[in-house]
């Protein structure tokens, strides 16, 4: 078989290995503090509850083996009665990102993917894209095409140079420009692959990748390789009828702060698939999957990914490029985005990387990112723990949610370090 881990790759593993053990070492579960006060976390979540600031929240943690916490507080729609529960669906949207990125090194893994060649060699349209220089003085794009390929690296570590109009104003500026030229490209990059980091579509470029790479459509792969081996059977880009009766309603939060119910989403049947959005799950089903990650890529007898190609998604890949704060451009779908203020930030391949310890929660070399909806992950491989929290609510970075997140975190936290 083909060598499929480049010397770079070998060097950022070996990097990662020695200074932040990012390699799990299955079967050593993290030192709990006796006894684990798992009330101070339900008492926390309640009280958000109570306060009609977050209409209802899931939340659930665990070290490789086996669940430590699981809470559900609230209602599925605060204009009804039906309590959450640990088998609520929550729409995750962009934490599909991370099974899109496990598909493509799971394929990487089989030689059918490679992290460093033209990703244009498997998806031709990616040869063709065009970079945006800037906009005459008439505000007519002006475009010209990139130096370097695009590589499956480049996409996973979102360097690629697609950036979402959602935090990126010029991305806006250009769709405007654009709408009435069909001449130009629907998506430009807005910088040169490798150099700058923008969070935006790479990963619906994986997904297709994957698509073509792994023969099967994005859903039925993820069904076959990931969700169906792990059990995680209510993980899917299409839901039932009877998945539907314990779906979650979202939330839009008004301008005197008020949770406003909105109506489900139209029930469709999907034909196109995105690697980076458009996904339902569940708190145990995710968390399962942050158990397999945590575990070195095993658990319950079943191996998604080898223990080397783990510790390099948990490596940073981007260098002394910053992960900064996102900007919005729509405030009614997102707040700005600066998770952790004053801590530095990289992106491995399908996680965002804090460099620093965050003050009373995780350790340095935590791996973790979201969704739009407001639902979140983490994996601290120091302290051998990954949780997960689900709400409903827009916009996204909600205060109120990531109160909730940020507490459900430290009482987590400060039960798996030593005292």
């Amino acid at each position: 078989m083909t060598e499929l881990i480049s010397r770079r790759d070998a060097l950022l593993r070996t990097a990662a290995l020695a200074s932040a053990s990012m390699l799990p070492l299955p079967g050593i579960a993290a030192p709990l503090r006796q006894p684990f006060q798992s009330g101070e976390i339900d008492a926390v979540l309640q009280a958000k509850v109570g306060a009609r600031e977050i209409p209802g929240v899931v939340a659930m943690a665990a070290n490789d083996q086996s669940v430590v916490y699981e809470g559900a507080f609230g209602l599925r729609n605060i204009a009804a009665t039906t309590a959450m529960s640990s088998d609520t669906i929550f729409r995750i949207a962009s934490m599909v990102k991370l099974l899109t990125s496990v598909a493509a090194l799971q394929l990487v893994e089989r030689g059918k993917l490679r992290l460093d060649e033209p990703a244009a060699h498997i998806d031709p349209t990616l040869g063709s894209v065009q970079i945006l220089a800037g906009f005459d003085a008439k505000g007519a794009p002006q475009l010209r095409p990139p130096h370097k390929p695009i590589t499956l690296r480049h996409l996973l570590s979102h360097t690629s140079g697609f950036s979402y109009p959602l935090w990126d104003p010029d991305v806006v500026r250009y769709l405007k420009a654009a709408r009435n030229n069909p001449a130009l490209p629907r998506r430009p990059l807005m910088f040169e692959p490798g150099t700058k980091w923008a969070y935006g579509g790479s990963l619906d470029h994986v997904g297709r990748l994957v698509e073509i790479a792994g023969g099967a459509s994005l859903d039925r792969y993820f069904r076959d390789h990931i969700a169906g081996p792990l059990g995680m059977h209510d993980t899917a880009f299409t839901i039932t009828e009877k998945q539907r009766a314990r779906q979650a309603s979202l939330h839009a939060r008004s301008a005197d702060g008020r949770l406003l119910p909105q109506p489900f989403e139209k029930p469709i049947v999907a034909k196109v698939f995105s690697g980076g959005g458009g996904i339902y799950s569940t708190a145990p089903d995710y968390l399962t999957l942050l158990q397999a990650l945590l575990n070195g890529g095993s658990f319950r007898g079943t191996t998604i990914l080898r223990p080397k190609t783990v510790a390099l998604m948990s490596t940073n890949q981007i260098g002394d490029i910053e992960v900064g704060i996102l900007r919005t451009a729509n405030p009614a779908l997102s707040n700005d985005v600066d998770f952790f203020p004053g801590v530095h930030l990289r992106w491995g391949l399908g996680h965002m990387i804090n460099v620093d310890a965050v003050p009373d929660g995780r350790s340095a070399g935590s791996l973790t990112w979201a969704g739009l909806f407001n639902t979140y992950y983490w994996i601290d491989p120091a302290k051998r723990i990954a949780g997960v929290i689900m709400m409903q609510i827009l916009p996204f970075a909600d205060q109120q949610a990531l109160q909730a997140y940020r507490q459900f975190e430290r009482g987590i936290c400060h039960a798996f370090t030593p005292a």
